[in-house]
């Protein structure tokens, strides 16, 4: 696939995305371009292209991070992002996830966020969020253990023998973080 090819297919799905992060339209245009400056120069190191999608997601949400930083601007880590919004009224896991998230600490919530929802490496966590990497590795598993307890108080999940949890869903009016 040519860079043309993807330009046409993905540009605008990747200028919401950075819009929707940097609020500027102005911005969101270098930072588009920036991204596909560096697809266009990388493109060769993509192994796998049923990964072409998430690998152009990451190229510019690094792209966005680098902004933010370059200019000292505190990016918006932990905004109401669609990946835990339901669109529709059922009642999920998502809803009590982000229920449980909401109600995190934010010493933990911060670099959980950014290593299990946003899929950044344990260094990457570090070096953003200017901490030690120990910090940051306990602090990622703290606050995983502080959501699997978050589970069990809010739909009384159990612990199974191998430390999974495991249990249903209550009613949303039953659940105690998300209703």
């Amino acid at each position: 696939m040519k860079t043309k090819d993807i330009w046409k297919t993905y540009s605008n799905d990747i200028k919401y995305f950075i819009l929707s992060r940097v609020k500027d339209p102005v911005v969101t245009d270098d930072l588009l371009q920036d991204t596909f400056i560096k697809v266009h120069t990388n493109l060769g190191s993509l192994k796998d292209k049923t990964k072409l999608k998430s690998w152009l997601f990451s190229i510019a949400r690094y792209a966005v991070m680098d902004y933010f930083r370059g200019n000292n601007i505190e990016a918006p880590v932990w905004e109401a992002d669609t990946e835990f919004e339901s669109q529709d009224l059922a009642h999920s896991k998502a809803d009590c996830l982000h229920g449980i998230l909401k109600n995190l600490p934010k010493k933990y919530r911060e670099p959980l966020f950014l290593s299990d929802i946003k899929g950044l490496k344990q260094t990457e966590v570090a070096d953003w969020l200017q901490r030690p990497l120990p910090t940051v590795k306990s602090q990622i598993q703290r606050g995983r253990k502080l959501v699997a307890q978050g589970f069990m108080d809010c739909c009384d999940f159990k612990l199974n023998d191998d430390g999974f949890l495991v249990g249903e869903l209550k009613a949303k009016e039953d659940c105690k973080v998300c209703h």
